[in-house]
């Protein structure tokens, strides 16, 4: 993108929203708002700056909604899971699996931009949809365009069986205290790590191994619930 004013063109943003629109999977009624979503603050006064706030708490609400209604982790247990699902390293990745940071309007040359901004457009997205469309419609983006593809390689449980959650239900209908999980050891390199977790209840007990410590705690928890059912 050449360097100028305004990199990409006056209008770089809204002129090409048709093509913004398909990616996201959502059409906005106000154009301007969705060329603001995509201006940064050394293109403009009028950026995306405090939709990034906005952002940044609507998307905390949605995946924060899906880990309380996943069952089975407690407020510690989610609250990590989350910062997983908003680092911005996450964020940025997503922007760019989409291609959305080509789209941007900023002053200057590319280079300069830095890594922060383009995570922070996903925020700005996310708002931008939220003021147009409600609610649900930004649900719909971040559960579709962040939370999906995220989810297995966070979680561990490929968006399906939640073995944390389904051990927690079995062992609350029984009259039973929680499972408790205790984290073994952690091996292999940081880029690719190798966690051991051992579940215990009732009695029982299960180890279980994953490349993130809530695989392994799924892992482990469907190891305990088949020893209780199977017991029965």
């Amino acid at each position: 993108m050449p360097d100028g004013k305004i990199a990409g063109g006056e209008n770089a943003a809204c002129g090409r929203a048709e093509e913004i629109e398909k990616i996201i999977g959502y059409s906005f009624r106000d154009k301007a708002l969705l060329k603001r979503c995509f201006t940064l603050s050394s293109a403009s006064g009028s950026n995306n700056e405090r939709l990034e706030f906005l952002g940044d708490a609507v998307i905390e609400l949605c995946v924060s909604e899906m880990l309380y209604l996943r069952s089975g982790e407690d407020e510690g247990d989610m609250t990590e899971l989350r910062k997983k699902f908003v680092a911005n390293s996450v964020l940025r990745a997503t922007v760019e699996r989409l291609g959305l940071e080509r789209f941007l309007l900023f002053s200057g040359k590319r280079e300069n931009i830095g890594k922060k901004p383009v995570a922070s457009l996903f925020e700005a997205v996310a708002a931008g949809i939220y003021l147009d469309g409600g609610m649900s419609a930004a649900r719909q983006f971040i559960t579709d365009k962040l939370i999906r593809f995220e989810r297995e390689k966070i979680l561990g449980d490929g968006g399906s069986k939640n073995y944390k959650g389904m051990l927690q239900e079995y062992l609350q209908g029984a009259g039973m205290p929680r499972a408790e999980y205790e984290l073994l050891e952690k091996t292999g390199p940081d880029h690719r790590p190798v966690f051991r977790v051992r579940a215990s209840a009732q009695g029982r007990s299960g180890t279980g191994e994953g490349g993130s410590k809530a695989e392994a705690e799924q892992a482990a928890a469907k190891k305990v619930l088949e020893s209780l059912r199977n017991g029965e």
